[in-house]
Parts: structure tokens; C-alpha cells; sequence
């Protein structure tokens, strides 16, 4: 049996944080005894130092995102991971790449060190151009 792995995928792309109603909820409960918002405030704190722990590199980063893939597999089959990852991979890529050289396909080209030719069939092919 193949696992889900667009909504892993996804979840691999994305940090995670707490969102900003989850901060002012935490902050602004004032129902509660103080033990309990202390309690709930350490936790957004463990969150926040845990993310401030950002990886120092791009390989890094693809690792840390692999092992949380594979963890949220637990145990399940998954097929085609490298189609998988590349199209996750490269679509991003491609649309940084464009908007920092306001999508002048020649700098582009030369920044990834692509033929222009392939450029355009990739920007095709994630209908970026």
C-alpha cells in the first residue's frame, strides 16, 4: 500500500510553528490560573527555541526534511520518492530563481548553470512561464 505523500511532502516543505492565534490565544486567556498560562507559555517557548535552531545549510535542511518524511511514514511503503522530492525540489527553485532576476530567462540560465532551452522546458513544465 502507497502512503499519502503529497500531504507529507507538504508538511516536509513547511516549518512548523505556531500560528499567530495560537500565541494570542496563549497570551490572552486570562481564565486561567497562572500555573497553567506559565505552563502553556513554556511550551510556546520550547517551540520557539526549537525553531530557532534553523539547519546552517541547504543540505542540512534536506536532510532534516527527509527524516521527518520518513518518520511521518511510520512503517507505510512509499514509491517514486525521487520524482517525488525533485518536483518539490525544483518547481521552488525555479520560481526564486526568476524573481531574483526578474525573470530574465539568460540570467537565470547562467545562475543554475542550465542550456536556456532546458530552462524554459523546465518553467514549462512546472507552468512558470
Amino acid at each position: 500500500m502507497s502512503y499519502n505523500t503529497k500531504n507529507t511532502m507538504n508538511s516536509m516543505i513547511q516549518a512548523t510553528r505556531p500560528t499567530t492565534s495560537q500565541t494570542t490565544n496563549t497570551n490572552s486567556n486570562t481564565n486561567t490560573n497562572t500555573s497553567s498560562n506559565s505552563a502553556i507559555q513554556t511550551v510556546v517557548e520550547d517551540n520557539e527555541a526549537d525553531q530557532l535552531q534553523v539547519p546552517r545549510s541547504l543540505r542540512q535542511s534536506v536532510e532534516q526534511s527527509l527524516t521527518q518524511y520518513f518518520n511521518e511514514l511510520d512503517g507505510q511503503q512509499t514509491t517514486a520518492l525521487y520524482d517525488l522530492f525533485m518536483h518539490q525540489v525544483e518547481a521552488p527553485l525555479f520560481e526564486c530563481v526568476m524573481q531574483h532576476t526578474q525573470d530574465n530567462q539568460s540570467k537565470a540560465a547562467a545562475l543554475l548553470g542550465l542550456n536556456r532551452g532546458t530552462l524554459r522546458k523546465k518553467l514549462k513544465q512546472y507552468d512558470l512561464l
